[in-house]
């Protein structure tokens, strides 16, 4: 018989045991949670949630297959062997199905499809349906017929005018207006050919030796110049650069060059001296004959040194202004080709012609003199055609050293800052005739200067 004292101790113990059993259950669940959860911190519970049960439901042991293994494509011959690259197992596949991982993928949500297996390319193959680029399927298509005119506007006075807008020009192109699409009036950077005339008197060309350091100041570190002499031929001294140490050091040794001296004078001894004529040595008796100067035949290939200049700018970027800055008198005589030939190159490449013209030529009355063409004297208005024609306006004719040195930073400065139009011509596959532009400005008492037409490149649509 059980006494109720020992029935009581034995109930007491079972209970004791079943609250600590229930205590193991708990903390063993909580740690099968944590480590299900893939070792993440979970946050704290915010204030106004509901507490959490006592006893959580113990984790599903259960988890969903495992993704495919994607196909990866055969190895390209391009990629350099015929194997197919190995690749590192997955964090799915190196465990066994049942046990956890510390960084699972997210698992989809029940009653969704996964998303599909992103297929990769090994390196140094190509994936199917890539477009070659040498198929040609992607192409720039330039137009090549626009128009780009520099105007120069000056005042009655010769002063430069400033301020105008898109609106103030109208441009006609055979008689045609043309709508702009373009317009500016910041400077742009010059491409220029120098040509030194070194068939003039020594005198003169002295004089413009003495110019060289002002002519290499007139150039900005952005402009690129080239430097050319010409007399009975043509040579070029420097190539297109922007180094103004490298013009400066080639124009110190042209000073050394000396310039014309019209010719030896022909007496004193020979047939015709100053003794008059001799036989045997003896002196025939009579009246002394005058010595004879002879000068040797002159050259100034001045067109062949144009165009010779025209052909190298032609080279030049587009977005540089094209300027051949010619210093000489003017006087053009046993050049292989004319005057036309050249403009043509020169209004085919947008190149203007800007000259100062020294020497006798500068004088006032001896350029209207030489405006009369004599027979075996050469051309000497050559350059205010070229000029004209081009949209350089009229050429500077100086005298003295200050006067030249200050037509070199003018004549650089208008070249550099002009209104630049910009207009589409028609299309011009198959035409090359020559197009004639006027400029015309909505404002009185104001003088233009631009290029009088253009040839059309063959072939430009």
């Amino acid at each position: 018989m059980i006494r109720f004292e020992d029935w009581q101790g034995r109930i007491g113990k079972t209970l004791r045991a079943a609250a600590l059993a229930g205590t193991l259950t708990c903390f063993m669940a909580s740690g099968l949670q944590a480590q299900s959860a893939g070792g993440q911190t979970q946050n704290p519970p915010p204030a106004s949630s509901q507490p959490a049960q006592d006893i959580p439901d113990a984790p599903s042991t259960v988890q969903p297959p495992p993704p495919p293994k994607p196909v990866l494509p055969a190895a390209s011959p391009d990629s350099g062997n015929g194997a197919e690259p190995s690749q590192a197992p997955s964090q799915d596949q190196s465990q066994a199905p049942g046990s956890s991982s510390s960084q699972s993928e997210p698992q989809p949500e029940p009653g969704k499809q996964p998303p599909p297996p992103v297929q990769t390319v090994p390196a140094g193959s190509n994936p199917r349906n890539q477009i070659n680029p040498a198929e040609g399927l992607y192409k720039l298509v330039v137009s090549t017929n626009q128009v780009q005119l520099p105007v120069m506007v000056k005042d009655s006075e010769g002063r430069r005018v400033d301020g105008l807008l898109a609106k103030d020009f109208t441009v006609l192109e055979n008689g045609k207006k043309q709508p702009l699409n373009y317009f500016t009036s910041d400077p742009f950077p010059l491409s220029v050919a120098i040509l030194l005339d070194y068939g003039m008197p020594d005198v003169v060309v002295q004089k413009i030796n003495q110019t060289y350091s002002a002519l290499v100041g007139a150039f900005s570190p952005y402009d690129e110049v080239a430097l050319y002499t010409y007399s009975s031929s043509v040579s070029q001294v420097v190539d297109f650069n922007s180094r103004s140490d490298r013009l400066t050091a080639e124009l110190n040794q042209l000073k050394l060059a000396r310039g014309r001296n019209n010719g030896p004078g022909v007496g004193g001894g020979g047939p015709l001296g100053a003794e008059g004529p001799m036989i045997n040595g003896v002196p025939v008796q009579g009246p002394p004959i005058a010595p004879v100067n002879t000068p040797p035949r002159e050259a100034h290939v001045l067109n062949d040194a144009i165009l010779r200049a025209a052909l190298d700018l032609g080279k030049r970027e587009r977005h540089r202004r094209k300027v051949i800055f010619v210093i000489s008198d003017g006087r053009d005589m046993g050049s292989q080709v004319g005057y036309r030939e050249v403009l043509r190159v020169l209004e085919t490449h947008d190149i203007q012609v800007r000259a100062v013209v020294v020497g006798n030529s500068a004088l006032p009355v001896y350029k209207q003199i030489e405006r009369i063409h004599l027979k075996g004297q050469g051309y000497s208005d050559i350059l205010p055609k070229y000029s004209a024609a081009t949209g350089g306006g009229q050429v500077s004719s100086e005298l003295t050293r200050n006067s030249i040195e200050e037509a070199y930073a003018e004549i650089t400065s208008e070249a550099r800052n002009q209104y630049t139009l910009g207009y589409l011509a028609r299309p011009t596959v198959g035409s090359s005739a020559y197009r004639t532009i006027e400029v015309l400005v909505d404002k009185k008492g104001l003088k233009i200067a631009a290029k009088d037409g253009y040839y059309p490149i063959p072939g430009a649509h």
